[in-house]
């Protein structure tokens, strides 16, 4: 036999300290007792995994499913546009009533305020209005 098959032999025997270091680790009473509830817990755990393992199967087909991205993508939009063409509405509004304010350069008297009360859209904010000061009344009122 050569000296370095020799050699090999004498370190393939001996223990390496990391080898030690986990035998010192398994003698812990609490990794023992770690250990214990592990192995009651397996059959909990082996189902865990499975169902983690079904779940992470069925989001990556959904994550890859181009058709089904584009349906709900579809229907996100269908969703939002509505509400999208809402503010777009009430946004160009506001900044055509703040033009139109600047512009305008008059003083509103009395009685240009009460000409103003009959506007069928003032009148349906002062309605708003009352209507949500009761609703904030009632609730104030309950608490």
């Amino acid at each position: 036999m050569s000296v370095a098959s020799t050699q090999q032999a004498v370190v393939a025997a001996e223990p390496t300290r990391e080898s030690l270091d986990v035998l010192d680790q398994l003698m812990k009473p609490e990794v023992q007792e770690s250990l214990t509830v592990l192995v009651e817990n397996l059959p909990k755990l082996a189902e865990m995994v499975t169902i983690l393992t079904k779940t992470y199967d069925l989001v990556q087909n959904v994550a890859t499913d181009r058709v089904f991205i584009e349906d709900i993508k579809g229907g996100v939009e269908e969703f939002v546009k509505p509400i999208q063409d809402t503010a777009k509405g009430l946004a160009s509004a506001a900044i055509e009533a703040n033009d139109r304010a600047q512009d305008e350069s008059t003083t509103i008297g009395l009685f240009g305020l009460l000409k103003m009360l009959k506007d069928p859209q003032v009148q349906k904010m002062f309605r708003f209005s009352q209507a949500f000061l009761d609703v904030l009344a009632e609730r104030q009122q309950r608490q």
